[in-house]
């Protein structure tokens, strides 16, 4: 698994790509969400569009992750979930919890 960062103005965009299984590596992606929070980040775009599978560790840190930063009054969106990750969101009801976008520019419009 890897992430990317970059950033559009006020929002970081962590591109996350391979599988969030669990494990040190899909821990890492709430490392980089918590330093970004201690640098004052307060919208992050997660694109998802190269995650090919998740299980119940990676929907439990993208929950951790948007409990974060809802701590310092921060947003989330996720963005281009593939059709699989899209169904377990289905699921689960999280597609409910999450804002959800097609794309990142899309996602950019989402936040308050």
């Amino acid at each position: 698994m890897a992430v990317k960062e970059k950033f559009v103005k006020d929002v970081a965009v962590l591109t996350v790509s391979g599988k969030l299984m669990g494990g040190k590596d899909t821990w890492e992606v709430h490392d980089y969400v918590k330093r970004l929070i201690s640098e004052g980040m307060k919208k992050i775009v997660f694109d998802l569009s190269h995650v090919k599978w998740l299980n119940s560790q990676g929907i439990g840190m993208l929950m951790t992750c948007m409990t974060s930063l809802k701590t310092v009054r921060g947003q989330m969106v996720i963005a281009g979930a593939a059709t699989k990750v899209k169904s377990i969101l289905m699921i689960t009801n999280l597609i409910t919890i999450f804002k959800n976008a097609e794309t990142v520019e899309e996602a950019m419009t989402k936040f308050n």
